[in-house]
């Protein structure tokens, strides 16, 4: 018992570096992380089922999405592999990662083995990893300014201000139709 108390399993979330203070909530990046790890599962799991196949490229899709599945549980879940001992440097790479690099790659990882052998399975099986993608690519599109910014941001848009004028100025019609409309 007493030899686990230093392992780097238990360390792992004390010497991680978290990402920087981003504006995105702690349940929205658990979510992603859960997403992650139940969808990989899934992916592993419809991965074997594709491999029962006949035809070489639905057996290198299941193959291919037997590996998205793995990198996806061990990038988000690392604590789901404790009997491998690099499954911390690779949760601690994957924690440093940007959240579009990891958008990114979720994304367009999940696609490779739909475009190989399109079947519900393939499909099924990959969709929760894409999933995962979107979750991190709204965050990597980072939190929403409150109203007052973006009305500040609105009035200093100089282009935006002069292409309606302009288009005013050549469709007066859209003014008078905008002054008879019942309010």
């Amino acid at each position: 018992m007493m030899e686990n108390i230093g392992s780097p399993i238990l360390t792992q979330t004390t010497t991680a570096k978290p990402q920087n203070n981003d504006g995105i909530s702690w349940w929205f990046k658990f979510m992603a992380k859960g997403v992650g790890v139940f969808g990989g599962l899934v992916a592993m799991a419809s991965g074997v089922v594709t491999c029962v196949t006949l035809t070489a490229a639905c057996l290198a899709a299941g193959i291919a999405q037997l590996c998205v599945g793995f990198v996806t549980v061990v990038f988000e879940g690392p604590c789901c592999c404790p009997f491998l001992d690099f499954i911390t440097q690779i949760g601690k790479f994957s924690d440093n990662r940007p959240h579009w690099q990891k958008a990114m790659f979720y994304t367009l990882s999940s696609l490779i083995p739909i475009v190989m052998c399109f079947s519900l399975s393939t499909v099924f099986g990959c969709c929760l990893v894409f999933a995962t993608g979107v979750l991190y690519g709204i965050m990597a599109l980072g939190k929403k300014a409150d109203r007052t910014e973006m009305i500040q941001k609105a009035r200093q848009d100089v282009e935006m201000t002069d292409t309606l004028i302009d288009h005013i100025e050549k469709n007066p019609e859209i003014v008078n139709s905008l002054q008879t409309l019942p309010k």
